[in-house]
């Protein structure tokens, strides 16, 4: 069983993007591409919002963690250009569809 639950990721996502004035996501694939993107994003030198938990787990359990811990927000492709100039995260990572959008057009 995946702990936390996707259930459990689901609405503490919502719970973020709430307060930061995103839309609600409703689907586990967001919930997949966002860690996917958030796990990338790691490897690829960003900093992680969250103590390492465990230095036996793996990048994407990580990701998984920072969303557990309320420091990821999903916003969607169509919500980028709106949100863009409202938003600024100085301690949270924002996954962003937008540039998986682009890639495969």
């Amino acid at each position: 069983m995946l702990h936390p639950s996707y259930g459990e990721l689901i609405e503490t996502v919502n719970n973020v993007n709430k307060e930061k004035g995103i839309a609600e996501i409703n689907s586990r694939y967001s919930i997949v591409m966002a860690a996917a993107r958030r796990a990338r994003e790691i490897v690829n030198g960003d900093q992680m919002m969250i103590p390492e938990t465990d230095g036996d787990r793996n990048v994407l359990s990580e990701a998984v963690a920072e969303m557990a811990a309320g420091k990821i927000a999903i916003q969607m492709p169509e919500e980028k250009a709106a949100a863009e100039k409202d938003l600024h995260y100085e301690d949270m990572a924002v996954v962003d569809f937008s540039r998986d959008m682009e890639d495969d057009e």
